[in-house]
């Protein structure tokens, strides 16, 4: 029998374990704080220590698993059955007390809580709904708390988990029947997609009882979330973001995670030997806000995949108006929020200044360039009374121009 492990020893295994779930942000939530010297936490304000990872995913919360033993045997999952891994569980009161200990020393803003499956999924549930119960009521802790919730649990389970939880989610994992099939057989899509139905309606129902009564119970009030993990199997990036569409319009998602694929340990024959490159990732998260803030269909995402992935050496924003020039210039004096919103490196935020500010003056180009991030990407794409780009849009070579070298590039000996 081997030694009973420590709780650092606990958290080392089981924070490197979460690791691959990408759906960890804290966004949408109500507000909530004990700035009134009643409970303990916030979900809003100063004094959370955020921080983030070089690809850019938010850690500012405590990311676990409750366990990562697991009676499921998925392909690309490290903590499968049949890994190697080297195996812990924390108890309920571990969970806790680190929750409330790292955010006392303000490291985190909140519990992200996931678990491999352990006796049952009925079991599990109950286990992460005990962490989030104990948090609230035992407690009251009022920072944010997220829940991946199991798709074959009661019913009555998840209803308790959206109690407590500020988000649950549900992770699809791949994006075709087909995949999920291949590499992880003891998962059901279709009941993946009925305990994300169901979620929803209770999500739906909650906000209107909210709406008729201001003192109705909240249930998940920052929604529901989901992962796909981007290159396990063959799935392009049209079949990628089509689901992804297709998830956000049938089952009122607030967001979907793109994860990419992480060669594991004593990995599946079946899985690729390496990782897709992680602009990749990228790239479908800029395609997914494309979709969901910026008013594209999702036929104009397509017409820039003819071989159905994204381009990865200019953002697909860019490439959308690199294949459209005959709509540009756009002059930022005239145009409609929809078009100033399809110019590369204008977003909703400096749409809405523009917009703000031209009521009261025209823009210059100056004034253009103290509004956007980046006028180097704005340029080639505007017109404003003392700038116009006729000569850029026309070249040939405009899509070199748009391209910013990447990191090794710059480095690079001067061509011959």
């Amino acid at each position: 029998m081997g030694r009973t492990l420590n709780l650092r020893e606990k958290l080392a295994i089981l924070a490197d374990a979460a690791k691959y779930d990408a759906s960890c942000a804290s966004s949408g939530t109500i507000r909530r704080h004990s700035g009134d010297g009643r409970g303990l936490g916030s979900t809003e304000g100063m004094g959370i220590c955020h921080a983030y990872t070089p690809d850019g995913r938010c850690i500012s919360l405590l990311k676990i698993l409750l366990t990562n033993f697991c009676i499921l045997d998925c392909a690309y999952c490290i903590n499968r059955r049949s890994s190697s891994v080297r195996r812990a569980r924390f108890t309920v009161d571990e969970v806790v007390r680190l929750t409330l200990g790292f955010y006392r020393r303000n490291y985190i803003e909140g519990l992200f809580l996931s678990s491999g499956i352990i006796r049952s999924p009925d079991y599990t549930m109950e286990q992460l709904i005990q962490v989030a119960r104990t948090l609230r009521e035992v407690h009251h802790f009022r920072g944010y708390i997220h829940l991946k919730t199991i798709p074959d649990a009661a019913p009555e389970l998840v209803a308790q988990a959206g109690r407590w939880a500020d988000r649950l989610s549900i992770n699809v994992e791949l994006p075709t029947a087909e995949g999920l099939a291949r590499l992880a057989p003891e998962k059901d899509g279709q009941r993946i997609e009925r305990a994300m139905a169901d979620l929803d309606g209770r999500i739906r129902e909650s906000r209107e009882a909210r709406r008729r009564f201001r003192n109705a119970p909240t249930f998940a009030p920052a929604g529901q979330s989901t992962q796909m993990i981007v290159g396990a199997d063959a799935a392009d990036d049209r079949t990628i973001l089509a689901r992804a569409d297709a998830l956000y319009r049938q089952h009122g998602l607030r967001r979907v995670y793109y994860s990419a694929y992480s060669p594991i340990p004593d990995a599946h024959p079946s899985l690729p030997p390496g990782a897709p490159p992680l602009v990749r990732e990228h790239r479908l998260y800029q395609a997914d806000w494309m979709l969901r803030f910026y008013g594209f269909a999702r036929s104009e995402l397509e017409a820039i995949m003819p071989d159905g992935l994204l381009p990865l050496d200019v953002d697909p924003k860019t490439a959308w108006a690199l294949a459209h020039r005959q709509l540009f210039p756009v002059d930022v004096n005239r145009a409609p929020r929809e078009l100033l919103l399809r110019v590369p490196g204008i977003g909703p935020k400096v749409a809405g200044r523009i917009l703000a500010v031209r009521r009261h003056r025209t823009l210059r180009w100056a004034d253009l360039a103290r509004l956007v991030a980046s006028p180097r990407a704005v340029r080639p794409w505007v017109a404003t009374p003392d700038w116009r780009p006729t000569a850029l849009l026309d070249r040939e070579s405009l899509r070199a121009l748009v391209v910013k070298p990447r990191q090794g590039d710059l480095f690079a000996p001067p061509a011959a």
